[in-house]
């Protein structure tokens, strides 16, 4: 139900403009897709990458879209992890572990920097900030342009317990919760149960107790659990989602709760 693919996010702007978040094996179905709608027309659109840890990165190589020729990519990165972005994703096509490298991929493939962590095109601004992640991480607040009421927050990797203040410039919970406030959409890390937690402190992640406290201190309307344990099944999963309802109601909360599936579609 809720499946097993990695990072990747599609979002789509009031043009029809494609931004992509991550590119982790979900990015494989996203392409296959893309091609299908695109009934041969080109296919362009902007790659946001939160870091480039594996799981955040691995798809590329499966991604349809980069093999065919008149198709643009932009893939962008923090101006301090771009380096290793650019890197890292030529290495993962090395003829060590991959067949094709990346130079022969057909379509035009273009790394550009983050800038002041601000960008703004396409009728769309997206804004990025520092999370707290063992390496460095960002997290991603996209809006229509003059339109900060219709925002999606993007958070995939984030510890919000006092052992996150440990990560490579780590911003203060109070700084998160500025950043995602009155976000239509808040699609954050909730990795573990709170007996989870305590085993993997210091690993980068964050709880469903404190995703949801966090989201209702943000005042947003919808948050997306997100980031699943692998090992969960679905009937843990919806466990795990019924106690998090419970919680909203015990606070009096009015943020909606639902968790990450597969083809998930959430108008704004």
């Amino acid at each position: 139900m809720y499946g097993g693919n990695t990072t990747c996010v599609e979002i789509r702007g009031d043009d029809g403009h494609l931004v992509i978040l991550d590119a982790g094996t979900g990015i494989r179905e996203l392409g296959r897709s893309l091609v299908a709608d695109s009934q041969g027309r080109p296919i362009s659109g902007d790659v946001f990458f939160s870091h480039a840890h594996w799981d955040h990165i691995q798809g590329l190589p499966f991604f349809t879209p980069a093999f065919q020729a008149g198709n643009h990519f932009r893939l962008y990165g923090a101006p301090a992890l771009l380096t290793s972005l650019e890197v890292v994703l030529r290495q993962q096509m090395s003829p060590v572990v991959f067949p094709v490298a990346f130079d022969a991929l057909h379509a035009r493939m273009e790394f550009r920097e983050l800038a002041g962590h601000r960008w703004s095109e396409n009728g769309m601004d997206v804004r990025a900030i520092g999370v707290r992640h063992p390496g460095g991480a960002l997290g991603f607040r996209l809006s229509p342009s003059g339109a900060a009421d219709r925002s999606v927050v993007f958070i995939p990797d984030n510890e919000l317990d006092r052992f996150g203040d440990e990560a490579p410039g780590a911003p203060t919970r109070d700084e998160l919760v500025r950043f995602a406030h009155g976000a239509k959409v808040l699609i954050h890390d909730a990795m573990y149960t709170g007996a989870e937690y305590m085993g993997h402190r210091g690993w980068g992640h964050s709880s469903y107790r404190d995703a949801v406290e966090f989201a209702i201190a943000a005042e947003v309307e919808t948050l997306v659990l997100f980031h699943h344990e692998p090992e969960r099944t679905d009937e843990a999963l919806a466990g795990q989602l019924a106690l998090c309802h419970q919680m909203v109601a015990e606070r009096r909360g009015t943020v909606r709760v639902v968790a990450a599936s597969e083809g998930m579609e959430i108008g704004l």
